[in-house]
């Protein structure tokens, strides 16, 4: 095994995690910045529009496996009842998630990282989201303050969604390394682990638990067996122990 040049991420209880999800409260922020509502639109009929709207949208990635923004949901609700809004598109995104739950940190994820910047491993992420790497990028600069991640990448800004190895290429390109440079880290074998292998990058399943056992993926990989070498940890710590013992 050899040391990589750089480490890519996945996002969501890789790195980050959400506790308290609550999509009312976070239409509720944007609602505090509305300027046009000619049918008196409630919050809470907004949510229920909401609700509808990306519910289909999901059924399309489901089927497709490919990504439609949260700005092409947003646009569809506002239009359809009349919505103006005085925020730009990322900035409602960032209310919106931001008051739909603050974020938190997965366990010594910030550890990691800073290992990773002190020892000169190059760092980014490729994330299966509905939100822009933008807003993904103001989440991380956030709740991780330290990371020096050199892109951050989102389906929904490319369409495609992992596995698909179109991401995973797009990322070798932004990073100017071969595959055999690259680790992947992610918490899924389907999406991550089998992505990241088909575009030649080493891959690491994480399976970390969160504080107080949020966990809505837990068991999501079980049973799932691949004829490849992968890495398989459940502790960020572990990871560090993991790096430590191979030679440069």
């Amino acid at each position: 095994m050899k040391k990589p040049e750089m480490i890519i991420f996945d996002n969501g209880h890789t790195l980050l995690y959400e506790p308290d999800w609550d999509s009312e409260r976070g239409n509720r922020a944007q609602f505090e910045h509305i300027v046009k509502n000619p049918n008196d639109v409630t919050v809470g009929e907004y949510t229920k529009m909401c609700s509808e709207v990306f519910g289909k949208i999901e059924d399309i990635r489901k089927t497709h496996n490919c990504d439609i923004s949260a700005r092409v949901g947003q646009r569809i609700i506002d239009d359809l009842l009349g919505i103006e809004f005085s925020l730009t598109p990322l900035e409602r995104e960032i209310v919106f998630w931001k008051a739909a739950s603050y974020g938190a940190v997965m366990p010594c994820a910030d550890e990691m990282l800073d290992y990773l910047n002190e020892n000169g491993i190059r760092t980014a992420v490729i994330s299966n989201l509905a939100w822009s790497g933008e807003a993904l990028s103001e989440r991380f600069d956030r709740l991780l303050p330290n990371n020096k991640f050199e892109f951050v990448i989102t389906s929904s800004d490319y369409m495609y969604r992992k596995p698909s190895r179109v991401l995973f290429d797009i990322a070798l390109n932004k990073a100017g390394l071969s595959a055999d440079k690259v680790w992947y880290c992610g918490n899924t074998i389907t999406a991550d682990v089998e992505g990241a292998h088909c575009a030649g990058i080493f891959p690491v399943l994480y399976e970390g638990e969160t504080p107080g056992d949020i966990n809505p993926h837990r068991g999501q990989n079980d049973g799932i067996k691949v004829n490849y070498e992968y890495l398989h940890i459940h502790d960020w710590r572990e990871f560090i122990a993991v790096l430590e013992k191979i030679p440069l």
